[in-house]
């Protein structure tokens, strides 16, 4: 399954929504994806399932790369 990740680059500062980052991975659960991340040290806003229709959307963008880990 694939999952959008929202997080921002420095887990020690407070979250601002215009440096909020997008990140797409493959992993079997929302606990799987964080754990894949986990070394990342990145401050973690939201791992979100998609869709099949959403996923069709996302593609459509240039920076769509998927993470496989």
């Amino acid at each position: 399954m694939i999952f959008k990740v929202l997080y921002q680059q420095n887990y020690d500062e407070m979250p601002v929504r215009e440096k909020t980052e997008t990140l797409f991975i493959e992993g079997d659960s929302k606990q799987d994806v964080r754990k894949k991340l986990a070394e990342d040290h990145i401050n973690i806003e939201l791992v979100q399932p998609l869709s099949d229709a959403h996923l069709e959307y996302e593609q459509k963008s240039e920076d769509f790369k998927v993470e496989k880990r």
